[in-house]
């Protein structure tokens, strides 16, 4: 029997017919599934979370059939609460199926701590360059001392205290200066 007349005959065009039609059940069938496991006509709105803390987030979540998970801790934002949401993905109105994660960014409780660097036998403008640059706020009332250079950084102090170079404090901090008047030795 050649190709061509298997081709032609009874057996293989039976056989073609019911492989088809299992084809378009099975496309029939995995396409209804699809639509039950993806919950395609579920939508759920994302609620604003932010300025939410972490509970009042948890709770409306539950509610809403969906769950949270912290990604970050950011730098501390004074316009926020402390440890309230700053930043969620996905942002609020859009929507999502139940079960959806909503990673969520929390504002720190405090300013993180920045070391401070090394401006000692620097100029006054420089140090404040490099201070402000890290994160510091630099004092309105300098201390002058006796030294041979004037406007030459000898000291630091914070709060009315002396500060080492390397030591840490909370960025935004305000660090006044100790600096030569040109009259001294």
């Amino acid at each position: 029997m050649s190709l061509l007349n298997f081709v032609k005959s009874k057996t293989f065009l039976k056989q073609l017919g019911i492989a088809v039609v299992g084809i378009v059940v099975f496309i029939i069938l995995i396409m209804q599934w699809m639509k039950i496991t993806t919950n395609h006509s579920q939508k759920i709105e994302v609620p604003d979370l932010s300025k939410l803390t972490i509970t009042e987030v948890k709770a409306k979540l539950d509610e809403l059939d969906l769950k949270l998970k912290i990604v970050d801790s950011t730098n501390y934002n004074p316009d926020y609460p402390p440890l309230s949401v700053i930043e969620q993905d996905p942002e609020a109105g859009d929507f999502v199926k139940e079960n959806r994660k909503i990673y969520l960014k929390i504002n720190r409780p405090t300013y993180q701590d920045v070391i401070i660097p090394d401006v000692l036998r620097k100029s006054r403008r420089n140090a404040e360059t490099v201070l402000k640059s890290v994160g510091f706020r630099i004092g309105n009332s300098p201390k002058y001392v006796p030294d041979i250079a004037r406007n030459v950084v000898r000291g630091l102090y914070h709060k009315g205290k002396t500060i080492e170079v390397g030591t840490k404090l909370p960025k935004n901090s305000v660090v006044n200066l100790k600096l030569g008047d040109g009259k001294g030795r």
